[in-house]
Formats: structure tokens, C-alpha cells, sequence
């Protein structure tokens, strides 16, 4: 596979992929129509921050698997387009949260003590002691914007230096916060106008995009704000105006709206704001953490197993996956089969699980299923855009578990519904890892799901199964294994064929041509 890598990580992920057998090109610092021929015959792409990942790479790059981003935040991937194009969108949210959490308590007390002011006049040769009386901030309250994961690690460095904690995260519980010792604000201007530090650890979304303004400034009487998130967040000309006009104290800031920062924005005309040129993560562990884990999601997706940090795919902890694993492939057939069976509208999907497999994470199944279903549609599918596409094709997607399962000791099925009539088709494991599919329509069957199949619907008459033998024999298609399987002695009978070789339409007329048969349906599945 092809690794297109556009903004630097370090050496230790690029080896990684290379000792699993995969090319690397590094092309950095590359936009526009360069970026789209470079993707082009990529089945990977890393970035960090410097890479528009657009809808027009996505359209561009027909083999793309997955987009790596080596950090945190992936405001510039489009994430809707990828989910669209069935592309992976992964990051690594761990690697580099303690590196982000400690620069982020660096900034406030460098800001809150002077230190970098401080520090180059005396470099200057100037002993300015008295000029800077500095901010303790034990009893001081600390405003939180945003929980997440480097939310949570300052919140936990601070709290053990003596401050009061007040959070605003529409996305968390009460019950989280409650677990840092942290009062949870419903009103972010509530939130500023309690706090005399805040720090911000949001992502840039069109609702989150100069959040932090004048009015939202002017509540931070006396105050700090520290941003080590994402640029765009805070009005950077209200904030040097907030600083150096009143009423905020400090500020400090390790990220901006366009990076490298320009040499006439007012924030370099403030000292008492503190700037870093986007420093958070810029450690040795950090950025070697990141590599890592950015190219163990690649390897992953390679090898068509877990992606822990998908963001727009269904995914399953990695301890869990040995034991759904089998039933991957099995639901994905199961879904061909009855989509097949049925034709091509489809209204409904149902998934339902019997026995052990019902107490397992099956998002992941149910994904695999739909993908399935959706294939014989000649729909681009995958299991990353299949729920996406029964939502934007308006089908409604349902799934049911129960422990209780009659004959087997697990039981996957997938129901397709067009509205007038239904069909459902069953598998199961035999001996823990070997799939067959067990009932197609409510007849019993015993078919291996792979390779060629034939489901052919007739009379119960005696004759028609040879029949069927014989024109396949005539042709020189040789059956690898048949069930069959009957309502009522002279009623409908059901038959399915597992072949070497597809049937070829005109044998399919050739069989209709028989009286006794009502369809023939060809169906062909992966390989073994």
C-alpha cells in the first residue's frame, strides 16, 4: 500500500509503516492541484494541521482507505466528504494530550507571573523587579471552555495547585464534571464572568469560530485567557484590545487564526499577551507518541481490522475484535444474499442477534451487514459510509439483540423490507470460526458463504433437482455442495447450490425454461 505523508511526523511512525511492508512518500508542504495529483494513487494520507483535506482531494484519491491525522483536533478534514467517499477518518487524540495540558499551565503562569516579559528585559540588561507584580493562582477560580481530553488533564494540574474549577461543555454530564471537582456553567458568559483564568479546549467548528469576542472579553474583568486549542476560536483584534484597553490583565496564546502568525497582527503589540509559535505538542514523546499510534491506525485499516480513534467509521476495542471478527464476513454475505433475493428496493434493514453475539459491541457487524445489503445496489460501499447511506436514502436501519436463540449458540440475521414483502436470511458460526448461512426466507438450509451460489426456487416434484444437475453438468458447472429444503411434500421447495464457477445467464434462462422452477437467482459472493 501507499502512504502519502504531507506534513512532517517523526521518523519512528514513517518506520513503522515501512517495516509492515508499505511505500512512504513524503511530499510536505504541498496545496492545490500539486496535493491532488500527489493523493491520487495513495491508499493512506497523514497530516497534521497544514493539510487541507478537502471534498476535492477525497474525489480525487479513488484508492484512499484512511486519513491519518497525527494530533488531535481535524477541523481541516473534511469529515462529511470522507464519510461520502468511505475513507477512513482517524486521529491520535492521546499522543500528544499531556504534552498540550502542560504547555497549557505553562502559558498561564507565564502569563500570570510576567515571566517572558520579565525575562527579556533583564536579558536587555534591565532589573525590572518592581515593574511586575505577578498572579497567584491558588484560590483563583479557572474557567474551563471545552472537557475533553486535555481539558480534563489541566483540569487535574490545576485543582492540585489550589484553584476552583467551572466548566462549560454542553457535551458532558454533570457526573463528568462532578468527577474533576468542577461546578458545570450552563451559560459560557456565566462561565467567563465567574473565572480569573480561562482556558479554552474546544475544536474550530462554524459554532465555535470567534466564540470569544468583545462582549464575551469584557466579563473577564481583571482575568486571563489562555488559548493552546485551535486559532479562530477567540477574536484575536478584540482580545489585544481587551488586553492593552482594560479590563483583561494577560493573556497568552500558542495557537492563531492563520499560522505563521503575521508581523502586523496587534497581538505582537500588547506585552502583557504571551505567544508561542504553536508549541503544544512540541515535545520529543509527544510527537514520537503520535507517529506511532497515527501509523499503527494505517497498519489497522490495511489490514482491515479496528481503527480505535475512527471518527466517522464503527469501531470495536481491540480485545473485543477476535470475538466479532467472524461475524464480519458472515452478516456481509448474509445482507448480499437477501438484497439479491429480494431486488433492488429496499425500505428497511433489520439486524437482529440471538445468544452470545447479542452481548457483544456490534456496530461494527451491523455496518458489515449493510454493506452487504447496499453492494448488489451497485452502490460505493463500505462499512465507513454504509450507515451514512441508508440515512441520506432515507432506509430505515434497526437492530435487535436477545440472549435467548433456539438451535445455535449465536445467530446473526438480516431482514430487507421493500415495503410489500420481506426476507431474511441467517448465519451462524459451527465450531467457533467456521460461517454458514442456516436459513434464507425461513427454509433451513446449510450453505457455505463464499465463492459461487445459486438459490433456486420450485415445485417439490421429483426430478427437478436432477434436472437442475444436469443442465449445470451439461454446461461444465460442477457443484461443490447443495441443500435443499421444503415447506410441505408437492408445496415450494427451496435449493441452494455452492459452485466453482458463476452461472452464466443463458444457463439461467435454460433452467427457467422448466416449468417446475420459479427462479433462479446467481449470486457471487467473496472468496474463501
Amino acid at each position: 500500500m501507499k502512504v502519502l505523508v504531507t506534513d512532517p511526523i517523526d521518523d519512528t511512525g514513517l518506520d513503522r509503516l515501512r517495516e509492515a511492508g508499505h511505500e512512504v512518500q513524503t511530499e510536505y508542504e504541498i496545496d492545490g492541484d500539486a496535493l491532488l495529483d500527489a493523493v491520487a494513487d495513495a491508499n493512506a494520507l497523514i497530516v497534521r494541521s497544514g493539510t487541507d483535506v478537502s471534498e476535492a482531494v477525497f474525489a480525487a484519491a479513488d484508492d484512499l482507505v484512511i486519513v491519518g491525522r497525527a494530533g488531535i483536533g481535524v477541523d481541516n478534514i473534511d469529515i462529511e466528504a470522507a464519510t461520502d467517499h468511505g475513507v477512513i477518518v482517524a486521529n491520535a487524540p492521546q499522543g500528544n494530550v499531556r504534552a498540550a495540558a502542560e504547555h497549557t499551565v505553562a502559558m498561564a503562569f507565564a502569563a500570570a507571573r510576567w515571566i517572558p516579559q520579565s525575562h527579556t528585559r533583564l536579558k536587555d540588561g534591565e532589573w525590572a523587579k518592581s515593574e511586575y507584580l505577578g498572579y497567584e493562582v491558588n484560590n483563583k477560580t479557572l474557567g474551563i471552555v471545552g472537557l475533553g481530553r486535555v481539558g480534563q488533564e489541566v483540569a487535574k494540574r490545576l485543582d492540585s495547585l489550589g484553584m476552583d474549577l467551572v466548566v462549560f461543555d454542553p457535551y458532558i454530564s454533570q457526573e463528568r464534571a462532578d468527577q474533576f471537582g468542577a461546578e458545570l456553567i450552563d451559560d459560557l458568559d456565566e462561565c467567563l464572568e465567574l473565572a480569573d483564568f480561562v482556558t479554552i479546549h474546544t475544536p474550530l467548528l462554524p459554532e465555535t469560530e470567534n466564540m470569544i469576542s468583545s462582549d464575551e472579553l469584557e466579563l473577564l474583568d481583571d482575568g486571563f485567557l489562555i488559548n493552546c486549542a485551535r486559532g479562530g476560536i477567540v477574536d484575536e483584534a478584540a482580545l489585544a484590545a481587551a488586553v492593552e484597553d482594560g479590563p483583561m490583565a494577560g493573556a497568552a496564546l500558542d495557537v492563531f487564526a492563520e499560522e505563521p502568525l503575521s508581523e502586523d497582527s496587534p497581538l505582537l503589540d500588547v506585552d502583557e499577551i504571551v505567544v508561542t509559535p504553536h508549541l503544544g505538542a512540541s515535545t520529543e514523546a509527544a510527537q514520537e507518541n503520535v507517529a506511532v499510534d497515527t501509523a499503527d491506525q494505517v497498519i489497522a485499516a490495511f489490514n482491515e481490522e479496528p481503527v480505535l480513534n475512527a471518527l466517522n467509521a464503527p469501531s470495536v476495542d481491540e480485545t473485543a475484535f477476535p470475538r466479532i471478527e467472524p461475524y464480519l464476513g458472515l452478516t456481509e454475505t448474509a445482507g448480499k444474499i437477501a438484497a439479491t433475493l429480494l431486488g433492488e428496493r429496499i425500505e428497511s434493514v433489520e439486524v437482529s442477534y440471538e445468544g452470545d453475539i447479542a452481548e457483544e459491541d456490534i456496530d461494527l457487524v451491523t455496518a458489515s451487514a449493510l454493506k452487504g445489503v447496499f453492494t448488489p445496489l451497485e452502490w460505493q460501499v463500505n462499512s465507513v459510509n454504509a450507515p451514512q447511506l441508508a440515512e441520506d436514502r432515507g432506509i430505515d436501519v434497526i437492530e435487535s439483540k436477545t440472549r435467548q436463540t433456539d438451535d445455535f449458540q449465536s445467530l446473526v440475521s438480516v431482514t430487507v423490507d421493500d415495503g410489500e414483502t420481506e426476507l431474511t436470511v441467517s448465519g451462524t458460526l459451527f465450531a467457533g470460526d467456521d460461517p454458514r448461512i442456516v436459513r434464507i426466507d425461513g427454509y433451513r438450509v446449510d450453505a457455505i458463504p463464499s465463492g459461487h451460489m445459486v438459490v433456486a426456487r420450485n415445485k417439490d416434484a421429483p426430478g427437478v433437482i436432477g434436472f437442475i444437475g444436469g443442465v449445470l453438468g451439461d454446461n461444465d458447472i460442477n457443484i461443490a455442495g447443495m441443500f435443499n429444503a421444503r415447506e410441505t411434500i408437492g408445496g415450494e421447495a427451496l435449493t441452494v447450490y455452492n459452485l466453482d464457477v458463476d452461472v452464466p445467464d443463458a444457463v439461467v434462462e435454460q433452467l427457467l425454461a422448466d416449468e417446475r422452477i420459479t427462479d433462479i437467482t446467481s449470486i457471487t459472493l467473496d472468496q474463501e
